[in-house]
């Protein structure tokens, strides 16, 4: 007989708040890992697809229905003792998104990353693995401007940058580098003195996917 084994998806959904990059989670009440934090997760229905799934969780057990958060496939995890209860294989999704407001589930909460040490299940790894993809996808796609609002400066997409990879830019190498990407940024021509001092450019994303050349971390 061939063996049945659940599959359920979970979600890294990243947002910076509070000029922190945090991820959306909730603590745990009951065994196995009570009173730790652990991802929005379910399983995968019948009738289901993956991306189906994974939309579905995010609107009804991470609470985000209808929000603006970009889904991608992160990676499988099916190593044997990753529940303790039964064997289960999980297809992670990384989620990016704007500054989003509460959940709409009491018991979901945005934690900053760095504060979350300590994790039910395999979620650490997985919220790490999702922390290196955002990072890498910064680096060669235009996924940097999804943690914006509709209209940003370059400042703003500057601080995205700074708090996803963990350390500061050169602000006028960064201008010259985003700015001369060809499909990278496209101004609205209108500017704003919300950054404080002399007005600043707003700019909206652009058509392009892919960067070239690459904004590398190096």
């Amino acid at each position: 007989m061939v063996p049945r084994i659940p599959v359920s998806v979970d979600l890294v959904v990243l947002t910076v708040r509070f000029q922190q990059l945090s991820a959306l989670v909730w603590r745990r009440d009951r065994p196995p890992y009570d009173d730790l934090w652990a991802l929005s997760g379910g399983f995968i229905q019948l009738e289901e697809d993956l991306p189906a799934a994974a939309a579905r969780v995010l609107a009804e057990r991470a609470g985000l229905p209808g929000a603006p958060v970009h889904l991608e496939q992160l990676q499988t995890y099916g190593y044997p003792d990753r529940d303790p209860r039964q064997r289960v294989v999980s297809v992670a999704y990384l989620g990016l998104a704007p500054d989003l407001p509460a959940s709409t589930e009491a018991h979901m909460s945005w934690q900053p990353v760095a504060s979350l040490t300590a994790m039910a299940f395999d979620h650490r790894r997985i919220v790490l693995d999702g922390i290196e993809r955002a990072r890498a996808k910064l680096e060669y796609t235009s996924l940097g401007a999804a943690f914006c609002p509709a209209e940003f400066t370059v400042a703003e997409l500057r601080r995205v940058y700074e708090i996803v990879w963990g350390r500061p830019l050169d602000p006028r190498n960064f201008h010259r580098k985003v700015t001369k990407t060809e499909g990278f940024l496209i101004p609205t021509g209108r500017t704003t003195t919300r950054d404080g001092g002399r007005p600043a450019m707003l700019y909206r994303r652009g058509p392009a996917v892919l960067l070239h050349p690459p904004m590398l971390r190096i």
